[in-house]
């Protein structure tokens, strides 16, 4: 089945792995996350490690061990997460990346331009404390 827009599992598990964190009120482990988002723990942890060494988690290890928050959750956004995990989110006028194009106008009216210009947008408005 074909989608328009997907959001990677990465992104996805980053995104409700720090929701989950910020809305614990103690140590949130890696099998948590892992059940919660129905997702594999060895990816899960992989995910909350990259949001720890990017600064938006602190780890614990050990039996009692898990994530909390490094910054406030009025402080983190959506945007920041996602770019975190995936890399800068490019806006570009074409879908295909190309200088030239053969027509005079974007056969696609520049949808995915826009489509992305309100994706940033809704990324960047929602942050962690939206959910708590």
């Amino acid at each position: 089945m074909s989608r328009i827009i997907s959001l990677s599992e990465a992104a996805s598990i980053g995104i409700h792995g720090i929701i989950l964190v910020a809305q614990g009120k103690k140590l949130v482990n890696v099998q948590f996350i892992a059940d919660a988002t129905n997702t594999s723990r060895h990816h899960v942890a992989k995910i909350m490690q990259r949001l720890v060494k990017e600064g938006f988690l602190e780890s614990q290890r050990g039996p009692n061990g898990g994530f909390t928050l490094k910054k406030k959750a009025k402080d983190i956004n959506f945007l920041d997460v996602y770019e975190a995990i995936e890399g800068k989110l490019e806006t570009t006028k074409c879908p295909l990346d190309k200088q030239i194009c053969p027509f005079n106008k974007c056969i696609l009216n520049n949808v995915t331009y826009d489509m992305t210009i309100k994706f940033r947008e809704y990324l960047q408005s929602q942050t962690l404390n939206n959910y708590l």
